[in-house]
């Protein structure tokens, strides 16, 4: 199994200045690790080190860079493929969207998978990733599910006003009236409130 990073080691709050630290584009990693060294020196300095280290190398800290710009160059990947998807099935059916949604969590699941192979996630954080994706699933099945009763509800409710529609046209007629364009913008008003 392998090794745990000492950047994954690191105090929460370390983590996260070291995160701040390497969105800085002004930061070299050679700076990032002699800052995040110098913040853990105070730490051992007062005894408030205990299972993290004492100190990072800076070759540690350009693979976890490294890592993290793969995992945000795969997450952009990921949001400009699904931007393209929206932009290609929004007004598809139901049934392609759900279709693209279950695509996405297969794939998911697959690249979750390798990074269990690959030791990006170890028997500590699995089970949180598995609830993740769980709950992931449930949610897309969720609205995939509203979805699909909002577009049977705006068709239930287009027949219903066309039905409206339909009997005061047949109201009118059978008053032996002449059906008028103020008739039937009249109907439109009262049928779909325009």
């Amino acid at each position: 199994m392998p090794r745990v990073s000492t950047i994954k080691r690191l105090p929460d709050d370390i983590l996260e200045k070291m995160h701040e630290l390497l969105r800085d584009a002004r930061c070299t990693q050679l700076e990032i690790t002699e800052q995040i060294n110098a913040l853990l020196e105070e730490r051992a300095a007062v005894g408030a080190i205990h299972e993290s280290p004492v100190r990072i190398s800076k070759s540690a800290v350009g693979r976890y860079a490294l890592d993290m710009e793969e995992a945000g160059a795969h997450l952009r990947e990921s949001r400009e493929t699904a931007r393209q998807w929206i932009g290609t099935l929004g007004a598809a059916p139901q049934g392609e969207v759900g279709l693209l949604v279950n695509e996405i969590i297969r794939t998911l699941s697959f690249d979750v998978s390798l990074m269990l192979r690959r030791g990006g996630i170890d028997a500590d954080t699995a089970p949180e990733a598995v609830k993740m994706m769980r709950d992931l699933a449930l949610t897309m099945m969720r609205l995939e599910k509203a979805a699909s009763d909002n577009v049977k509800r705006s068709a239930d409710i287009k027949k219903e006003l066309a039905a409206a529609a339909e009997k005061q046209v047949d109201a009118l007629a059978d008053g032996g009236k002449a059906f008028t364009a103020d008739d039937m913008r009249r109907i439109i008003r009262e049928s779909y409130g325009v």
